[in-house]
């Protein structure tokens, strides 16, 4: 095992996870857990999006890019994924890709969001 230099985080180990494709991590990421958010501590918009799930019930796993070494390389995965200029907050419900905040919004104006999560195993009433 081989250990990298990170400009925030000194040292450290390379373990599977830093050496596969960004996508291919944030798919296995985003299938781990019933509610999976991509964020960024700073955003505003993720914490919004973070406090929306929780007032809802829901214990999402959030992973913060910006405590990650390879958070850089995650954000332009997800940047590619969306087709769009921002990445974050990008939310995953039962290891599906749901969107950005417009798209969580959306479905929770709908209707939709409540039943996905329920789907999920997220909610239970």
């Amino acid at each position: 095992m081989q250990c990298y230099r990170s400009e925030t985080w000194g040292y450290y180990m390379a373990s599977r996870s830093s050496l596969e494709n960004p996508l291919e991590r944030v798919a296995r990421l985003a299938s781990e857990s019933a509610v999976v958010i991509f964020s960024v501590s700073s955003c505003c918009m993720c914490h919004a999006v973070k406090r929306l799930f929780c007032g809802m019930g829901v214990n999402p796993t959030i992973y913060e890019l910006d405590h990650d070494p390879r958070g850089m390389e995650i954000e332009r995965a997800l940047t590619r994924l969306l087709g769009a200029s921002s990445a974050v907050p990008v939310v995953f419900i039962g290891g599906k890709l749901v969107g950005a905040m417009d798209r969580v919004m959306a479905s929770h104006i709908n209707g939709t969001l409540v039943p996905l999560l329920k789907e999920a195993g997220a909610m239970w009433l």
